[in-house]
């Protein structure tokens, strides 16, 4: 009881603020208020405003709003979600194209299970979508999971990693974004001994931690510090009375968030208060760069607390995977197995969440693979969501991963390379 009532009070605190916000706004607004401006009236107008868009976002999964992609006939065709495989703690879902030819490339992108939804993903969904058929998988909130559905830690996401590329088929190439790219590449390998001829085509692992070691962050540091228990005893709390998963044990949403927004804090409240201003100057709108990008940074989710547990303790900790000691099921994962999937690992310069030295580790690990089938980037100046959603991704990485794609694929794109955007 005593971790639910914290979870519930986390939650009030939020609905107050929210709360807050909606009474600042409307009061600021009165008409009567328009007989005599003052600018204190604006101010508190425009914070209730921004504080009530900030606050409800934390608990509302965004949408993918890509409506429609633009194909080589001109055309601006309808894009459908599809939901293609569907369990309790997570879907595969795919983006279908109306009325457009099937692309050869079937992609597999691999979302990280890490606070934010899936939906941190629609500029990579987005840029992939007119030069490929996209599958993702959608992780879903650990408090709306009823206790009866069971637990859900690494090895159980990397057999659903196994079960989602099954369905994709063995003609699909995976990429993985950060913190899966392990759970990926153990997922590829245990294919690779139960089930070759289900294994993917290619493995690309962009900014993941397979060797944490390799190279410090914060992120490391903290958890090299930090017990186990002492873990559990600050960050795990059991899912209130409101959701559907009260009592499931869980590192919420709300924690994770301050603990994100906390490593840059002068960087948001100076983009909060001068956000502020803009609502109050009448220079906001409703999808301006602030509430696009904090629509989405804020919308946060759960995760069941032995995910997040199991993944600092195996991955970080022991580091089962960088010593090639991962146990799937009661069996031993070798990533030596792997002799035929193509793998490239994309690292950024100035990541500071996975540094670069910990992804490229895995082609150490990949010790059956020919040389010829392994490739690893580092892109200068890149940080860790430029290598995956800005402008270091849509420039120079993702020609490098469709055409890394194609050539383990018998098609290469000489014929029609794909041009470096500008800068």
């Amino acid at each position: 009881m005593r971790m639910m009532a914290a979870y519930d009070l986390m939650e009030t605190a939020r609905n107050t603020n929210a709360w807050l916000g909606a009474t600042a706004r409307t009061l600021g607004n009165y008409p009567a208020f328009g007989l005599c401006p003052h600018p204190f009236v604006q101010w508190a107008a425009a914070w209730g405003e921004v504080a009530e868009r900030s606050f409800d976002r934390m608990v509302t999964k965004p949408g993918w709003g890509i409506d429609s992609v633009t194909a080589e006939d001109g055309r601006d065709h309808l894009v459908e979600t599809e939901t293609v495989v569907a369990r309790p703690f997570g879907d595969l879902i795919r983006f279908n194209v109306a009325g457009r030819a099937l692309k050869p490339r079937r992609i597999l992108l691999v979302a990280p299970m890490s606070g934010h939804y899936a939906t941190l993903l629609r500029p990579t969904v987005r840029s992939l979508l007119p030069d490929a058929e996209v599958w993702i998988t959608d992780w879903h909130n650990a408090r709306d999971i009823p206790v009866s559905a069971g637990k859900f830690d690494v090895e159980d996401y990397t057999l659903y990693l196994v079960d989602f590329m099954k369905a994709v088929g063995p003609d699909a190439n995976v990429i993985a974004i950060c913190q899966p790219a392990p759970l990926a590449l153990a997922a590829t390998a245990h294919l690779a001994a139960e089930d070759p001829a289900a294994q993917p085509r290619t493995l690309t692992l962009i900014g993941g931690p397979i060797d944490p070691d390799a190279a410090a962050t914060e992120v490391t540091d903290f958890g090299r510090r930090v017990t186990m228990g002492q873990l559990e005893q600050l960050f795990v709390q059991r899912v209130g009375f409101k959701y559907a998963g009260a009592g499931r044990l869980v590192y919420p949403g709300l924690q994770q968030l301050a603990s994100f927004m906390s490593m840059n804090a002068e960087m948001h409240s100076k983009s909060f208060a001068d956000q502020i201003m803009r609502v109050a100057k009448g220079e906001a709108s409703d999808h301006d760069r602030h509430n696009r990008f904090y629509d989405e940074y804020l919308a946060v989710m759960d995760m069941t607390a032995e995910f997040y547990l199991s993944t600092v303790e195996r991955i970080f900790k022991a580091r089962e995977i960088a010593r090639n000691e991962f146990v799937v099921a009661g069996r031993k994962v070798d990533i030596g197995s792997v002799t035929t999937v193509a793998v490239k690992t994309v690292e950024g310069s100035e990541d500071d969440i996975s540094a670069p030295g910990q992804c490229v580790a895995a082609l150490d690990l990949l010790t059956g693979l020919p040389d010829g089938k392994k490739a690893s980037h580092v892109e200068p100046g890149a940080g860790h969501y430029g290598i995956f959603a800005g402008k270091s991704w849509r420039n120079n990485i993702r020609p490098l991963v469709l055409n890394f794609i194609d050539e383990n694929s018998g098609r290469r794109r000489d014929a029609a390379p794909e041009p470096r955007a500008a800068a």
